[in-house]
Formats: C-alpha cells, structure tokens, sequence
C-alpha cells in the first residue's frame, strides 16, 4: 500500500493568512505552484488559496489584490490526508472535496503536499499519472 507519505513533495510553503493576496501570487509565481496552504499565526492550517481563487473572489470580485487578505479567501476548514493514509484514500477524499491537491498533516503538522497526478501515478497504471500531470503543468 502506497502512504501519502511516500508520494507527496515535502518542503511545502505556506502563505500566512496576513499576507496580501498580491504577496501570495508572486509567492505562486515564484515557486512554480498553483496552490498554497493558508496557515495562522499559530502554524495551523487555515485553508488553500489557488490560482483560480485569486483570479475569481479578488480579480473578478473587483477586489484589490494588495489590501486583500489571504485569510480572507480560507474557507472553513482544509481538506487534509493524513501522512499515513492510502493513495485509494487520497483519490476517495479528492473526489468526495473535488479537489486536485490535499495538504498532508502528520498529527497537526503540514509535511508536504499531494498532487492528483502524484496519486494517480501511484496506482496501478502510472500512464494515467504521467498523462494527468502533463495536462496540468504549463
């Protein structure tokens, strides 16, 4: 059985959820990555701010993206894996949450971050894995 822990990409950067969404899109850009954890001041994952987030509740509310909030953008609680859980599992809670990406926790700590092209490659036809993730980089 395939772990979360196995698959995911550590070294995951959060966006605190004082930053402006303007800091937190050039923190995007500059790591190559489409989705950040918003974590509080307590270290404590917050929610997710995506490329989309920022271009539909900022840009196309008519928001300004550099008095903005990341914070503002968390919507109730993260979807989360757990460290240990199974890559069926990752694939279960992405498509229950419609989710591309899940924040992995391991007890109340954020280690890393599974992408659906991590999972899929992790199933029995690594095809689809390969296939999923170059539809999904630039």
């Amino acid at each position: 059985m395939t772990t979360a822990r196995e698959i995911m990409t550590t070294g995951t950067e959060c966006v605190r959820a004082e930053e402006t969404v303007l800091d937190a899109a050039r923190k995007l850009k500059d790591l190559g990555v489409g989705a950040l954890p918003i974590c509080g001041a307590d270290n404590k994952l917050k929610g997710m701010l995506t490329d989309r987030d920022i271009v539909v509740k900022v840009l196309g509310a008519g928001k300004d993206p550099a008095t903005c909030s990341a914070g503002e953008l968390a919507q109730g609680e993260a979807v989360t894996i757990g460290a240990d859980d199974s890559t069926e599992e990752i694939i279960r809670t992405m498509t229950s949450h419609k989710v591309r990406r899940l924040p992995v926790i391991d007890g109340h700590d954020l280690v890393g971050m599974v992408a659906l092209a991590d999972a899929a490659r992790a199933l029995p036809d690594p095809k689809a894995g390969d296939l999923i993730e170059a539809l999904s980089t630039d």
